[in-house]
């Protein structure tokens, strides 16, 4: 990959090993591109959606044990929607654009024509990526440098209330409170792709209406599904 230099300044960190760096901007389009279609344990090899998975889980360590110390008296729920927002794939999206890692990112032909570099999914992906290749590279003190730099104003303007405010499944659920309306009821219709990679697509109905919603978890589906039906109420009372 050209200009990996430019690349580990952007980033704020010196690879030992770059070729952690070069898988972890590597897209599956371009992996399964350079190898046969029975090559696939290669294929898996070159692109970088085994760092995602451990990126995922070294950011959701240092974004929970950041708020754990300094949110103490907030209660599980309170630093839950804190912590999911933070480690939203918008939140993720604008910290990758803003360092520019899309543009370093190998994609496959048709990911690239089909924008690829755009998409705020693999603009996340990317970032979780990087924090794994680090992690991998230099522990968790490393990762946990590059998290502080990308993502500390972010950290620091966490806040409980806000949070709140900005889920959309407790939003939905406290309307339909306020209207003495049934809990909505959230279902998993499909579940697509690999253990480490999937994608999960939720139904969700209260009375009178329903919505569909998907996500990298269960969770972000769920909030992907509310998002929707509140969108929904807002035009039906636009309407009425």
């Amino acid at each position: 990959m050209k200009n990996l230099d430019h690349l580990e300044d952007i980033i704020g960190y010196q690879f030992g090993n770059r070729e952690l760096l070069n898988q972890a901007m590597t897209h599956r389009s371009w992996a399964h591109e350079q190898v046969s279609p029975r090559s696939g344990a290669q294929a898996r090899r070159l692109h970088n959606e085994a760092l995602e998975f451990l990126g995922d889980s070294v950011l959701g360590l240092l974004v929970a044990d950041y708020l754990f110390r300094a949110y103490p008296r907030a209660s599980e729920g309170e630093l839950s929607r804190m912590k999911h927002r933070l480690v939203s794939a918008p939140t993720l999206a604008k910290a990758s654009t803003e360092l520019g890692l899309g543009d370093f990112v190998r994609f496959g032909r048709g990911e690239e024509k089909s924008g690829g570099r755009r998409k705020a999914a693999l603009l996340a992906d990317v970032f979780e990526a990087v924090i794994g290749a680090i992690f991998v590279d230099g522990g968790l003190t490393a990762a946990s440098s590059f998290v502080d730099r990308t993502l500390g104003e972010e950290l620091r303007h966490a806040d409980p209330v806000a949070a709140a405010a900005a889920d959309p499944k407790t939003m939905l659920q406290e309307r339909l409170q306020a209207n003495h309306e049934p809990a909505p009821q959230y279902t998993v219709i499909e579940t697509l792709g690999p253990p480490h990679h999937r994608t999960f697509h939720v139904e969700l109905k209260w009375n009178g209406g329903s919505a569909r919603g998907e996500g990298r978890t269960i969770k972000a589906a769920e909030a992907a599904a509310a998002q929707l039906a509140l969108q929904q109420m807002n035009q039906s009372e636009v309407v009425s």
